[in-house]
């Protein structure tokens, strides 16, 4: 007689969620390292592409959509880089830390990046041994909510959980101190599309 064998049925991402997984993979690629050319030429290819269409003025995603794709249009590699290394590697010390427990209230109990780590340590996701970058960073933390969308395809819940304790807040803060940066000239627009796409996503976990 043969073993029984339980098969747990794992429905498909939905077309929504796989766009929301692809956003937070491309914000995490923009603040991770700055655009290379191959990059700009998938966004400039975007905003060419014949559904684009102009940003309704009263939408504040689509006009941040629309702000980057401009943004990408005469961009210069090179001097994304500096940009880039200026705003958040910087020499000593960067102009905006990236690292987003740096945002967040810290009390003798409570450690934003303890958390953080203790959290994916329970979902088996470590740092690799060649990323010198905190588990904080903007990049890595929208890295792991696109991870949960399409990876472990979490439940709703559980990405409002994980976005509510480590990005939304800290999230928000960190795009208010890019844009208020004057020397932020390209990455003020990477900045305004997370805002935008923080205030989406907050708004449709509430709904949910």
């Amino acid at each position: 007689m043969s073993d029984a064998i339980a098969l747990q049925f794992v429905p498909p991402v939905s077309p929504e969620d796989e766009a929301r997984a692809n956003l937070y993979g491309l914000i995490a690629r923009l603040f991770y390292a700055p655009p290379d050319a191959n990059l700009l030429g998938e966004l400039r290819d975007a905003a060419r592409a014949p559904d684009a269409n102009p940003a309704d003025p009263g939408d504040a995603f689509a006009q941040a959509w629309s702000g980057l794709l401009e943004a990408c249009a005469d961009a210069v590699p090179a001097r994304l880089e500096e940009e880039h290394f200026q705003l958040f590697v910087g020499v000593g010390k960067a102009v905006v830390t990236p690292y987003l427990s740096a945002y967040i209230v810290q009390s003798e109990r409570d450690a934003p990046l303890a958390r953080l780590r203790g959290q994916l340590a329970e979902w088996g996701l470590a740092r690799r041994e060649s990323a010198v970058e905190p588990e904080d960073h903007v990049a890595a933390v929208c890295e792991t909510m696109r991870w949960l969308i399409t990876g472990r395809k979490a439940t709703l819940e559980a990405q409002r959980t994980f976005f509510d304790e480590h990005l939304r807040i800290a999230g928000s803060r960190f795009c208010s101190a890019v844009s208020n940066c004057a020397s932020a000239d390209f990455y003020r627009h990477p900045a305004a599309l997370l805002q935008a796409f923080l205030d989406v996503e907050h708004n449709a976990f509430q709904i949910d």
